[in-house]
């Protein structure tokens, strides 16, 4: 059977994407040319500009990809936990875990910031960050941490994750400053909660 018009755009887009993104993961976005992009997804350059602008638009287009998968680990390591506030620790620690994996550490860390202006990576990381931002409305809502503004501490939070993220793509022992980072990072959590000990109110009220 012919395949319909959406189905050979939708293959060759992604050969391409997983083309470009395997280049960039191993000889980063620089030595990375438009011939060897195309060459692996078996396409032809037209075929390339039918679909995207430039080299900066598909590595925005994997990057973007890549911070997609981010926040479905996130999610998954969120609804794992019963308590809410254990959740955004959880979620925390596989978001920085997920990074370290090394075509992710690559794209995401190495790569990105060079490859993409600011705002351009700042707007396609607004999706996480509102991920965080939902998960302390749960933890409120859920008696964990006070009542408090949303929009400082959710960028409080996630920009110390994105700042650990890419000191920890530097670090020459990865696993050991992961460890080191989060363990400062669940003092703060402990401080947003407004206790002495990690966790959330509920480990008091449970234990009364």
């Amino acid at each position: 059977m012919r395949r319909s018009q959406l189905e050979r755009t939708t293959a060759t887009t992604g050969a391409l994407l997983a083309s470009a993104r395997e280049l960039f993961a191993g000889d980063g976005f620089s030595a990375t040319s438009l011939d060897a992009i195309c060459a692996g997804a078996g396409v032809t350059r037209g075929a390339f500009y039918h679909h995207f602008k430039n080299k900066e638009h598909i590595f925005r287009e994997v990057y973007a990809a890549d911070q997609k998968k981010l926040s479905l680990v996130v999610r998954r390591a969120f609804r794992a936990e019963q308590d809410p506030w254990d959740g955004m620790a959880a979620g925390c620690r596989a978001l920085l875990e997920a990074s370290l994996e090394p075509s992710v550490r690559k794209i995401t860390l190495v790569e990105a910031p060079g490859a993409l202006d600011w705002s351009t990576m700042r707007n396609i990381q607004a999706g996480c960050k509102e991920q965080m931002r939902r998960g302390l409305v749960i933890a409120i809502e859920a008696g964990c941490i006070p009542d408090r503004p949303l929009e400082p501490l959710a960028s409080l939070l996630y920009g110390g994750i994105c700042e650990m993220a890419l000191d920890l793509a530097d670090a020459v022992d990865q696993r050991a400053a992961l460890e080191h980072s989060l363990a400062e990072f669940a003092l703060v959590l402990t401080g947003v909660a407004g206790r002495h000990a990690r966790g959330c109110a509920h480990k008091d009220q449970a234990g009364s």
